[in-house]
């Protein structure tokens, strides 16, 4: 689920590709493999995951509702 996640992220922090890989260390085209579904090694998800919660975003876990984000309190 984080592809939807890692989309969802980014649309409220109003990043976009470019902006999340440079902050994330990995190149545009790492984040559009992982927005469109396609595995990624572990390492390079977490530090994507890492990088969005660094900016600002709490993932919340499935909890019968779906995950999803929220922005961390300023």
């Amino acid at each position: 689920m984080i592809d939807l996640q890692c989309r969802m992220a980014r649309a409220a922090l109003g990043l976009g590709v470019r902006d999340l890989a440079k902050l994330a260390d990995v190149s545009p085209d790492t984040i559009a493999r992982l927005e469109r579904g396609e595995k990624l090694k572990d390492e390079t998800v977490l530090n994507i995951a890492t990088a969005l919660e660094n900016a600002g975003v709490i993932f919340v876990a499935e909890n019968g509702e779906g995950a999803g984000v929220r922005l961390r309190k300023k």
